[in-house]
């Protein structure tokens, strides 16, 4: 999979140099936060067409990373729900993240004769690039689901990618920070440059930062996947303990609260310090619920799978792809959490615009 890192470490940095000054870096900041405070609306990713017609005895096969994730069940259950309504055949290859059974996967694409291959969920389609090559001199189309962001280039070896905006979650952490520090954050990102879109989601928050706030103070502790349940906390643990101001800690995948929250009450932070992060899972927003975060962006993976399956057949349908996966974000914090249900499931809380608008899209009214 992707090159991973051997360890943790911890950067101090403090940018005064390179962005320019806002004009009111406080009001531009509100703006970023109450954009992403309303319900989501429905907004066409691409041109109608007629998906039925389209895709009449037409199979895609999707691999995710990975069966033993819960965002991954979640999010293919939801793209098979959304063939479903249009009526072609979607099978799940399920696996336990690993290789052979990747490549398997794809075999099996090409040899059941599939007309689409999907690789989804953060599994990277360089690790798979000759069997891939192999699956599009057998006529398939390859995509990718939520793997790479906007600012990313595609492997060469896919034809469609379905992009998140980790970029623009980025940006909008950055100015959670500065509107609830009074426009002084003294920031800690923890982050895991191991997953292919963290480092232009780290940056992100790093530039929206710098631009709002020259002359404040923060750091990036970079910390492989594999390491998480090991290395945060004791990362965490000693950045509080050399730097008693810094007062958000921003975890850029919100599984990390678990560990990073351990690290607050240790240190005595909890309270002073606040958690901000960005998927919307649901038991960290249980957390959130208990006061333990203070906000999380939310991605409703209901609407994220019926958007993946809108690209993947524009790209059967030799429709142009579309520029990012048509998912909004939306913040949850104490004033909403509830409506993501108690306990908190992936999909409440976000409205049902998508399902009125995918059907419309795809002319199945």
């Amino acid at each position: 999979m992707h090159k991973l890192l051997t360890g943790a470490f911890l950067a101090a940095c403090t940018y005064g140099m390179s962005a320019p000054a806002m004009a009111d870096p406080m009001a531009d900041a509100k703006d970023i936060i109450a954009e992403h405070e309303k319900m989501p609306v429905f907004e066409p990713p691409g041109e109608a067409f007629d998906a039925k017609a389209c895709m009449k005895d037409k199979k895609v096969l999707s691999i995710p990373i990975s069966m033993t994730i819960p965002f991954n069940v979640e999010l293919q259950k939801a793209m098979a729900s959304a063939a479903a309504e249009v009526g072609f055949t979607y099978t799940t290859w399920d696996n336990q993240l690993k290789v052979d059974q990747w490549i398997q996967g794809v075999s099996q694409a090409i040899s059941q004769k599939y007309d689409a291959l999907d690789i989804a969920g953060g599994l990277n389609p360089e690790v798979l690039g000759p069997q891939l090559s192999e699956a599009r001199s057998a006529g398939l189309k390859i995509s990718t689901t939520h793997l790479y962001d906007i600012t990313q280039e595609q492997f060469g070896g896919v034809d469609y990618s379905a992009k998140v905006d980790f970029s623009g979650a980025g940006k909008l952490l950055a100015a959670w920070a500065y509107v609830k520090t009074g426009g002084k954050p003294n920031v800690l990102i923890v982050g895991s440059s191991d997953v292919l879109p963290s480092i232009p989601f780290v940056k992100a928050i790093q530039s929206e930062l710098t631009a709002l706030c020259p002359d404040c103070t923060q750091k990036h502790l970079d910390v492989p996947v594999s390491e998480w349940a090991t290395k945060i906390q004791p990362g965490v643990q000693s950045a509080l303990i050399a730097d008693s101001g810094i007062n958000f800690v921003l975890p850029i995948y919100d599984s990390m609260s678990q560990f990073v929250f351990p690290a607050l009450r240790i240190t005595g932070s909890e309270g002073a310090v606040k958690i901000a992060s960005f998927n919307g899972t649901p038991f960290v927003l249980d957390m959130l619920r208990e006061g333990q975060v203070d906000m999380d962006i939310g991605e409703s993976l209901g609407w994220a799978g019926y958007a993946a399956i809108d690209n993947i057949m524009r790209m059967i349908c030799g429709q142009p792809s579309v520029a990012k996966l048509n998912v909004p974000l939306l913040i949850f914090d104490e004033k909403n959490v509830k409506t993501a249900g108690v306990p908190a499931n992936f999909n409440d809380g976000y409205g049902d615009a998508h399902l009125g608008g995918f059907r419309k899209l795809w002319k199945l009214n």
